[in-house]
């Protein structure tokens, strides 16, 4: 029998892919120990999506989490964590000095390897990340990203196949790069069982027989099981497989359901499949209580068309949900086709799937190219790296002209070296001003996660984590609510709510309106100003009583990860806001109003 090395997913990705990364270290830690009891001992156990969210959502430091990981997971297992090449852990590349303290960081937390991908796989964003991965002493797991495309583009007999890939492979060992196993990553689970076939043949030609190879997919498509069996036909010798409830659908296949398909083969996990049962019972106790989108366990037939990755569709689909535009949803994915087969044909995933969702988004709430997101707009220009082939003309000067930005070939590391507003020194400065010390850790807070790490380290942030309510008693109309520290006996009588004793009726509306804000000032009307999409309050940049010039932006939303400036109609005197930093508001709420000079 040939044993198949196995890297359990559930704890990173299948979090990612089913949650959108918001969950608590302290609900998942048992089962990450009855894991470790059942025989597991390679974990994916951090980086990507849950880093950062860690600090977003959690209000939790992701170093204390790995260090708590390896605790429960033992001395002797194998900590995986993802990175995305020259942008580490980020969604924005980062100069020299961050990238090697991530990978110092990491290992000093208890990690052993760091799989290390392209999304346009440019291995020129490969050579220097990969370089400091081994001189802090990891294990080096180099990536190919795969995805196939939409039917009908333009190119696809160029890129996206067996041949391009392996070409990828030829340009990451022509360049040097040191790794000790090589993955193909398909995120968007839309790689034909064909294609893997005949792509992990061709590497294990390259490769000789005694390098690790691996295969990596999502079951969104409902073909994860086929593709990683024409995998292991081909050549791979280990695959990533996560544990229920966070496997199938978008996540990766579950250790069971694998294990069924391989039955009568020449192929062996090496787990007692009674433990790992055991495992995952453990970890659906864990997390009974976390909300469970309906389309994270569902296969979705129309993702071959508008490759959207398992670990990014749930993370947008909550945000769409919370920002009540979820009707929104198809017309994104559908529109996703368009950015991808205009975009250069980027492998859909982290970063650039975020790009095009933005993109797709954008498209459909604002119109094809009238507003081009910052990520796919500087994507097409050329500041992530080199496309896998050129961008759309069209696209290009779009992107040229609203951002104000020409296109470079100057690769990503170069450039940010030269930008102050990033690496270590910019950082510090953050700190600082944040009155916040200055350690290793927090420095590469600063610099990855930006003012929400700040917000973070300073103990304001808050704990967005979605869990189910708990159903109340029949009948049940009496309830204690506690507010900022403070107990509030809430009663619901005969429509009114009286709290303390005291009763109140009111009228609730969706929105902000205008009535309800504090008056402008005497002398003549105020212009509203209102939402144009949903979204939070991440910045006011003006104070109420200040006054503005026409065209400027006085505050700033963020909506799918992505910051909207709100500028003034005209010039004149910020009469009143009707929000605060932290407030989500919906298209078409009035959030400021102005008075004409």
């Amino acid at each position: 029998m040939k044993k198949i090395d196995v890297m359990v997913t559930a704890f990173r990705d299948g979090f990612q892919s089913v949650y959108g990364a918001r969950v608590l270290s302290s609900d998942f830690l048992p089962a990450v120990e009855a894991a470790s009891r059942a025989g597991i001992r390679h974990f994916e156990a951090g980086g990507g999506a849950m880093f950062q969210s860690l600090y977003f959502y959690c209000n939790e430091d992701a170093f204390a989490m790995m260090d708590a990981f390896r605790k429960a997971a033992g001395p002797d297992a194998d900590l995986q964590t993802l990175a995305r090449g020259v942008n580490v852990v980020g969604l924005d590349s980062q100069p020299a000095d961050i990238i090697k303290l991530h990978a110092e960081l990491f290992k000093k937390h208890g990690i052993t390897t760091i799989r290390n991908f392209d999304a346009l796989n440019d291995v020129g964003n490969l050579v220097y990340s990969g370089r400091c991965i081994k001189e802090a002493g990891l294990r080096h797991e180099a990536v190919v990203t795969m995805m196939s495309l939409p039917p009908g583009c333009d190119g696809a007999d160029k890129v996206h196949t067996p041949e391009f890939y392996a070409g990828v492979l030829r340009r990451i060992m022509d360049a040097g790069i040191e790794f000790d196993s090589l993955c193909f990553k398909d995120a968007s689970g839309t790689a034909t069982p064909a294609v893997v076939r005949e792509t992990m043949k061709a590497a294990r030609a390259l490769l000789g027989g005694k390098k690790p190879l691996r295969f990596h997919t999502h079951d969104t498509a409902g073909t994860g099981v086929s593709c990683c069996l024409a995998a292991l036909d081909g050549g791979a010798d280990a695959l990533d497989l996560s544990m229920s409830p966070v496997s199938g659908g978008t996540s990766q296949p579950d250790i069971l359901s694998m294990w069924h398909a391989l039955r009568g083969t020449g192929y062996d996990l090496g787990f007692d499949m009674n433990k790992v049962a055991e495992a995952e019972e453990v970890l659906k106790e864990c997390m009974k209580g976390y909300f469970m989108p309906p389309e994270a366990k569902a296969v979705e037939p129309l993702i071959p068309f508008s490759p959207m990755p398992g670990g990014a569709l749930t993370a947008n689909t909550q945000m769409m949900r919370d920002n009540k535009i979820m009707d929104k949803f198809p017309s994104v994915i559908k529109e996703m086709e368009e950015v991808v087969r205009l975009g250069g044909y980027g492998t859909s995933v982290t970063p650039v799937s975020q790009f095009y969702f933005q993109q797709a988004f954008n498209n459909v709430m604002f119109g094809r190219w009238k507003k081009i997101a910052d990520g796919y707009g500087r994507m097409v220009l050329g500041y992530f790296g080199r496309t896998p082939l050129p961008a759309a003309e069209e696209v290009v000067k779009a992107a040229s002209e609203q951002l104000k930005l020409q296109p470079t070939t100057r690769s990503p590391l170069e450039l940010d070296g030269e930008n102050p507003s990033k690496g270590s020194a910019a950082a510090r400065k953050k700190l600082a001003e944040a009155g916040l010390k200055d350690t290793p850790e927090n420095v590469f807070i600063a610099a990855t996660c930006l003012e929400k790490g700040i917000t973070y380290l300073q103990g304001k942030g808050k704990v967005a984590v979605r869990k189910n309510a708990p159903a109340a008693p029949k009948g049940q109309n009496r309830f204690t609510v506690t507010l900022n520290g403070s107990s509030y006996k809430v009663e619901l009588k005969d429509g009114a709510a009286v709290v303390n004793g005291e009763e109140f009726r009111s009228d609730i509306k969706p929105g902000f309106e205008a009535v309800h804000a504090a008056p402008a000032a005497a002398g003549g009307s105020a212009a509203p100003v209102k939402a144009p999409l949903p979204g939070l309050v991440l910045r006011l940049l003006k104070k109420q009583g200040e006054h503005v010039a026409a065209d400027e932006t006085f505050m700033v939303l963020e909506a799918m990860k992505m910051e909207v400036p709100i500028k003034a109609p005209s010039a004149g005197l910020l009469a009143s806001l009707h929000v605060k930093q932290g407030d989500q508001v919906q298209a078409d709420d009035v959030i400021a109003e102005i008075k004409g000079a």
